[in-house]
């Protein structure tokens, strides 16, 4: 009996002691390790015992809804709000295609190596195009569309029903205005729809130069505005100015259980986003947050693995200084560079505080 005291209190220290060291560190992993940002869960208590009808359809929903609209320059346009970012690129992508069609997308794009085949699962398969730092290009696009019809065989093949993108893309790097522009062109020259994930986009916008919500409304046929990362507890917006494009959509989503009976949690969320120009100054201090650390890294010496103006900022690091940093600060290995180094992401989030970079500058 004793001996098992001891054994449970062995585990108490070796569990209270990780739970503290964990605690203690800087966490650079992701930007979803935080609940919602407190004038959201505000709301969210505020209004929890209010009763509403389900899946929607209640006030709160209604009011995020044109908000949305109002943001984007789309009166007319359709939104609906799925519970996360896996759920509506796979939902989104099976209601664009037709069951004889694939998706184009980059090598590296989210849909393709992280979520687990979610958009295969469904029948339909990626179809690869190259990537430039994880963007793809108008002309590859265009190249890949004409050899495909130009393809005597191309009726035995899996056909291009859409374009994929993502802004920020997985490696942190945005269009341009003129570069999204050329992309529109192309899917409608060749009439398929232009769909973009939004996980990171309040990121992407605050980062950007000369991209605004309003552009990605009009360039893009579908897309949606990520909750979940961007201050949210979870959720994501999808907007659409051509709900033809979705037909039975709120049928579809339930289908593909990426509806939330309590629907009133996203409107409540979406709406408080979108009022007061929330959405955009949280994501602007990610990014601010994000270029501190980055300047601090290249002053100790350490060189950027793409140029990334957004919330992720990568590295090329040998594996001293990732054990070295990984002391007092967790990121994510990313992608090997080399025999003994490894490219590594650090993530900053709508919650990153100047104590935070402070701190992981003065430890660097």
């Amino acid at each position: 009996m004793l001996f098992m005291v001891r054994i449970y209190f062995l585990k108490w220290i070796i569990i209270t002691f990780a739970f503290t060291k964990f605690m203690n560190m800087l966490h650079f992993d992701s930007d979803y390790m935080e609940g919602a940002h407190p004038t959201v869960m505000q709301r969210l208590v505020e209004t929890n015992l209010e009763q509403t009808v389900g899946y929607g359809e209640d006030e709160y929903t209604r009011r995020a809804a044109d908000l949305i609209r109002e943001a984007c320059g789309c009166p007319d346009a359709l939104v609906r709000f799925l519970v996360g970012g896996t759920q509506a690129n796979a939902t989104i992508i099976d209601g664009l295609l037709h069951q004889y069609e694939g998706i184009m997308a980059a090598e590296t794009a989210h849909i393709n190596n992280l979520e687990a085949g979610a958009v295969e699962s469904s029948g339909h398969k990626i179809l690869i195009v190259p990537n430039h730092q994880g963007k793809v290009a108008a002309y590859d696009v265009e190249r890949y569309l004409t050899e495909f019809y130009d393809n005597e065989n191309h009726q035995h093949m899996v056909s291009p029903g859409a374009l994929y993108l993502s802004f920020p893309t997985e490696w942190g790097t945005l269009y341009s205005l003129g570069e999204l522009e050329a992309l529109s062109r192309v899917c409608h020259k060749y009439n398929i729809p232009l769909y973009m994930d939004g996980a990171r986009l309040g990121y992407g916008l605050a980062a950007s130069k000369d991209v605004t919500l309003k552009d990605i409304a009009r360039l893009c046929d579908v897309f949606y505005i990520g909750g979940t990362k961007v201050g949210a507890m979870f959720g994501e917006a999808v907007v659409t100015a051509h709900p033809e494009l979705l037909p039975r959509f709120f049928t579809f989503v339930k289908q593909h259980g990426a509806m939330l009976a309590k629907g009133r949690l996203l409107g409540v969320q979406f709406s408080t986003l979108f009022t007061d120009n929330l959405y955009l100054e949280i994501s602007q201090n990610a990014v601010n947050q994000a270029l501190r650390l980055k300047k601090a890294m290249i002053k100790k010496g350490f060189s950027p693995y793409v140029d990334s103006p957004t919330n992720q900022q990568f590295f090329c690091l040998p594996k001293s200084e990732i054990e070295r940093i990984g002391k007092f600060a967790s990121f994510e290995i990313w992608a090997p560079c080399g025999p003994q180094q490894s490219v590594v992401r650090f993530v900053t989030s709508w919650n990153t505080s100047d104590q935070m970079i402070d701190e992981f500058i003065s430890k660097l």
